[in-house]
């Protein structure tokens, strides 16, 4: 809970400083790479390392193609506060704040597990296809977990729809015995 509000406040001041420059999605399309790059063995391993912050901040700029100082700044206070995790659910709170912007209201978190990360033009079919599905704007939050093996877990609100690989040799194994 403490996690969602810290996200909260980062994607708000993040947002407030892109409302200043009269460009309010200007830093979104950076924080869902820096939230995808947090599922990145190989980067998430290179942060665990005992090099400075403004070391371990250089190399996500790097590894993330080059970010606004605005992101880094973000990204710098993440690893400080080793809260790197958060990302991904500042990214989903930054595009609530924009789609209010713009007056898309009430749009529905929608909580996606893979095996492996989706690219992006995957997301915004899927995306589509979900508000299609509930009648309302969704906005998805991509979890990458491997232990499911493969298909896809969605959760909207309290409803899930698991169509995993694992819950289904779960569900085979219980027949079986």
């Amino acid at each position: 809970m403490a996690g969602d509000m810290q996200a909260n406040v980062l994607a708000k001041g993040l947002y407030d400083a892109g409302v200043n420059v009269n460009r309010p999605s200007c830093w979104l399309g950076e924080m869902r790479v820096v939230a995808d790059l947090t599922t990145d063995e190989a980067v998430m391993a290179s942060m665990k390392n005992d090099a400075s912050i403004a070391e371990k901040t250089r190399l996500f700029d790097e590894r993330a193609g080059g970010l606004s100082k605005e992101v880094l700044g973000v990204v710098a206070y993440l690893l400080e506060n080793n809260k790197l995790s958060e990302a991904p659910n500042i990214a989903v709170q930054y595009q609530r704040l924009l789609d209010e912007h713009f007056g898309v209201h009430g749009a529905e978190v929608t909580e996606v597990t893979t095996a492996i990360a989706l690219d992006d033009e995957y997301k915004l079919s899927l995306g589509k296809k979900l508000s299609d599905i509930i009648g309302k704007p969704v906005v998805l939050k991509a979890i990458v977990d491997p232990s499911i093996v493969g298909g896809i877990r969605i959760r909207v609100g309290d409803k899930l729809i698991d169509g995993s690989l694992r819950h289904k040799l779960d569900m085979l194994s219980k027949e079986l015995l």
